[in-house]
């Protein structure tokens, strides 16, 4: 397939990664790498000693390469010299790209007159919510991606098969564009809602992989598991825009959950009793979080003063309006 679009100048390594590409794609990509190997070899013949050939290129540029194609109608850029920069671009190594560029000039922010900022919101959260009712939990781990599908408040106006498999139906096309928006790769592990059905497991397995197919990344499904559950694989690009725009919780440190007032209410009264076998003092002051300290003068005041009668000292509760709820400090007075 490729072989036509070779030449004496050269040839084309065809990696793993365009298995299933259509013939279309191929060409385009074949024809923007020899576009730019032909500047490249007209870089080289320049007199100058020292010339940059060939450099990574920018973000807006590299967008443009990865993901346009014939089906985007246009694209609309809001810098003017971004879309100077990109005109230059498509008219040297895309150039039927060029006539679908639009300088965006309008008063209204154009991440707002798209919905940008609250698709990118939601692309951050947990939760995908389904039009019928149901809803998708998408959890990252350093290993895989687990997504699980419920179907929330829908109850359908069949019977129980029928709201399952519809509801699983859509949530195909909901997983399919949530890994491209995400950008998530690697191992991802789908928890689809258990189907007696053999036939709708196959129509199910078959949307998926259809919905799939639209994917530039190279995805692949394995199929339901023992377990039910139906492994696939979709190769890592870059990171995924949660580690792009995200940093770990201060707080939670990335476990996603913090101890609940009771929990830390606790670890305060076990420490006043180990500093004070450790130490001598006359009395305890306790520095906590509001919640923490209205818990330890209010329902926990009781273990609290049966804590100060086994050391022997009164305790005193401080509010610390700066520290997180597990945050707190007991210190000898």
């Amino acid at each position: 397939m490729v072989a036509e679009y070779c030449d004496e100048q050269g040839g084309f390594i065809i990696r793993t990664a365009a298995e299933g590409v259509g013939e279309a794609e191929l060409a385009s990509d074949a024809a923007y790498l020899k576009r730019v190997w032909t500047k490249v070899m007209e870089r080289k013949k320049r007199p100058q000693t020292r010339y940059q050939l060939y450099g990574e290129l920018a973000l807006a540029q590299r967008v443009l390469r990865d993901f346009a194609d014939a089906e985007l109608d246009r694209i609309r850029v809001d810098s003017r010299l971004t879309y100077e920069a990109l005109l230059e671009f498509t008219s040297e190594y895309i150039p039927e790209m060029t006539s679908k560029l639009e300088h965006y000039t309008g008063r209204q922010p154009i991440f707002d007159l798209f919905d940008v900022e609250n698709e990118i919101q939601r692309a951050l959260e947990r939760k995908v919510e389904l039009k019928s009712g149901g809803y998708l939990i998408i959890d990252q781990t350093e290993a895989m991606t687990t997504v699980d599908i419920n179907t929330g408040a829908f109850v359908g106006h069949r019977n129980l098969d029928d709201t399952i498999f519809n509801t699983n139906i859509e949530a195909t096309q909901a997983i399919a564009r949530q890994l491209r928006l995400r950008n998530l790769g690697g191992i991802i592990i789908i928890d689809f809602i258990d189907m007696n059905n053999e036939d709708h497991r196959r129509r199910v397995l078959h949307s998926l992989e259809q919905a799939l197919s639209k994917d530039r990344v190279k995805t692949s499904v394995n199929g339901f598991s023992a377990l039910g559950l139906v492994e696939m694989t979709r190769k890592r690009t870059r990171e995924s825009i949660e580690h792009v725009l995200c940093n770990e919780c201060p707080t939670c440190h990335g476990r996603g959950t913090v101890k609940t007032v009771e929990t830390v209410c606790y670890e305060i009264m076990r420490e006043i009793v180990r500093v004070h076998h450790a130490y001598d003092s006359d009395r305890f002051l306790v520095y906590a979080s509001p919640a923490v300290a209205e818990a330890l003068k209010g329902e926990e005041s009781h273990s609290l003063a049966e804590v100060e009668i086994f050391v022997g000292k009164q305790v005193k509760v401080q509010i610390e309006p700066l520290y997180n709820q597990e945050q707190f400090d007991v210190v000898m007075m």
